[in-house]
């Protein structure tokens, strides 16, 4: 389907040039450009489109409940080329940013995959750390220590998870509230806004469970594993993977009712069943149960999708620490946390950037953002082929000044850059803020870092910003067997693996089919009308990238 086909926010398919990942940058060997089978097979018991965090984590759980079903899952580029290749690096579950229950959701879906990557062993550079969320603006962080004093009063056992860290007054020393005891005096001292590297925030929250990781590598290991599973002796049933494949469309047919008779009564009820066929340029394939795991793409295949799953394009650098050691000997750059960096003093809602350090020796510092500066905010982009200059001058230029990346911090503070060994990079260029044009409050000195990589991937933002699991009714464009897990709105690790899991127990339903889900993910029609209630994606996402989270409390 030609882009001039598309109905108005229909997303178009994966463009075949995306931009270059740092997380490609090692692709594995026996996944790129894979075709379990030469020929597309021309049937199978479940067909899953999509190979990221959720394809790959649905295709797991369902051989693992059921190994002898014939799995396929088809893929419009290379396996996990999409948003799970391309995000910032992440894991971290938003503890006071959402409600409660859905807060425990994301906590157990963290230690899920956390327990998962341990028990595997898988090689992903899982680095568990604690997550530093600094607030440059005084307005987001009152409203944001309001809701976690909040969740101390009511909800104590997840508010252990998270400190509040609170500005200096009058050079004395910030409060901190919420940490837990066994924390050692040196580690509650490193608790303030200078030793957590951002000595010019106004206040900051500090959960404890928090993670870096090659996303890639971690969805090329459970692919991977998926595949020797085909070669055990003795092994029923197989896992089909076919990349290079893009899905088309999709139609379904009705066929004979079959008659069951629930409770082991001798009245025989009809279950209307279907078979669906999967379509793509190398031919079709025919099954009983179709799982989209196409978060930022899903209108392509189901148009009644367009206003409740909007493809919305971020944009990720990799960046060079701004000093190296003196002396090869000496350890480079570590800033110890992941970071979210969250709004402006000027604007308490328009930035949303979010930071982490790849290991020793090169260190790089993947930071990602700065969406307030993209050609539309980059809302209903889906072509991931080129960058946004003004986003990867922001991203090059404003790190430094938000945190403290000298490596003698805590003797001279974040000073030290600008009066260390190392030679500043001047900015060429300003990028001109799309949403709020209103003069920034001036800050330290800005220097910019040189980038090893720059690009962008397509989020699937919701409507209702929750996801959505379950099975797709007829009404938008589903039907017996067609199921949806997609719309994680940039917040896909947290979610994604429990969801895939929650979509494939409802797949395979039974009564003792425990589905573990916040009912505000559950796909139904009910929901579908409520959140068509709501604004627009693109009229609540122009009022600042927090807004959803913070501005209407």
């Amino acid at each position: 389907m030609s882009e001039a086909q598309l109905l108005k926010g229909q997303s178009g398919l994966p463009v075949d040039n995306p931009t270059k990942s740092y997380w490609h940058k090692e692709p594995s060997a026996r996944l790129l450009g894979h075709r379990t089978t030469k020929e597309l097979p021309r049937s199978a018991d479940v067909v899953i489109v999509g190979s990221g965090i959720t394809g790959s984590f649905a295709a797991h759980y369902l051989k693992e409940k059921q190994p002898d079903l014939d799995v396929v899952m088809v893929e419009a580029r290379e396996a996990c080329w999409g948003a799970t290749g391309r995000n910032g690096g992440h894991c971290q579950p938003a503890i006071y940013a959402s409600l409660p229950h859905i807060a425990s959701f994301e906590l157990r879906n963290y230690f899920e995959l956390k327990d998962l990557v341990e028990r595997f062993s898988i090689p992903c550079d899982w680095r568990s750390t604690s997550g530093v969320h600094a607030f440059y603006s005084a307005e987001l962080f009152k409203i944001v220590h309001e809701g976690v004093k909040d969740l101390i009063d009511e909800y104590p056992d997840l508010a252990a998870n998270v400190a509040v860290v609170t500005k200096s007054q009058k050079g004395g020393e910030g409060s901190l509230e919420g940490t837990p005891a066994y924390l050692l005096e040196g580690e509650r001292k490193e608790l303030t806004l200078d030793g957590l590297r951002i000595p010019h925030a106004e206040g900051a929250i500090v959960q404890w469970n928090a993670a870096s990781l090659w996303p890639y590598k971690l969805v090329a290991f459970v692919l991977e594993h998926l595949l020797s599973a085909n070669d055990e002796e003795g092994s029923k049933g197989s896992f089909n993977l076919q990349t290079n494949t893009p899905v088309t469309g999709l139609s379904r047919a009705e066929t004979s009712p079959i008659f069951s008779s629930p409770g082991g009564s001798n009245t025989s009820t009809p279950k209307a069943t279907s078979i669906w066929t999967v379509h793509t340029p190398r031919g079709t394939i025919a099954t009983p149960q179709v799982l989209l795991a196409t978060n930022g793409y899903t209108s392509h295949l189901l148009p009644q999708f367009s206003d409740l799953i909007v493809p919305t394009r971020g944009q990720v650098s990799s960046l060079k620490p701004p000093e190296e050691p003196s002396s090869p000997s000496d350890p480079p750059l570590d800033i110890k946390h992941t970071y979210y960096i969250q709004g402006e003093p000027s604007d308490p809602f328009s930035r949303d950037d979010y930071l982490i350090q790849r290991p020793p020796p090169t260190a790089e510092l993947v930071f990602g953002g700065g969406r307030q500066y993209a050609k539309g905010r980059g809302i209903n982009v889906w072509d991931d082929s080129t960058i946004d200059e003004p986003v990867a001058w922001y991203l090059r230029g404003e790190l430094s000044s938000a945190v403290d990346l000298s490596l003698h911090h805590g003797a001279s503070g974040i000073q030290s850059q600008s009066q260390s060994q190392s030679q500043p990079r001047t900015s060429t260029s300003k990028p001109e803020d799309t949403t709020n044009k209103a003069k920034q409050t001036p800050g330290p000195k800005k220097q910019d870092l040189e980038p090893t990589h720059e690009w962008t991937g397509i989020m699937g933002y919701s409507r209702d910003w929750h996801p959505w699991v379950g099975a797709v009714p007829e009404t938008l464009g589903g039907g017996d067997g067609l199921w949806l897990c997609a719309g994680y709105t940039g917040h896909g690790m947290p979610n994604a693996v429990l969801s895939a899991k929650a979509a494939v127990a409802m797949m395979r339903g039974g009564p003792d089919v425990r589905i573990d889900l916040p009912p505000e993910y559950e796909l139904t029609e009910q929901r579908v009308a409520a959140a068509r209630a709501l604004d627009q994606v693109a009229d609540v996402d122009a009022k600042g990238s927090l807004f959803a989270d913070w501005g209407v409390r």
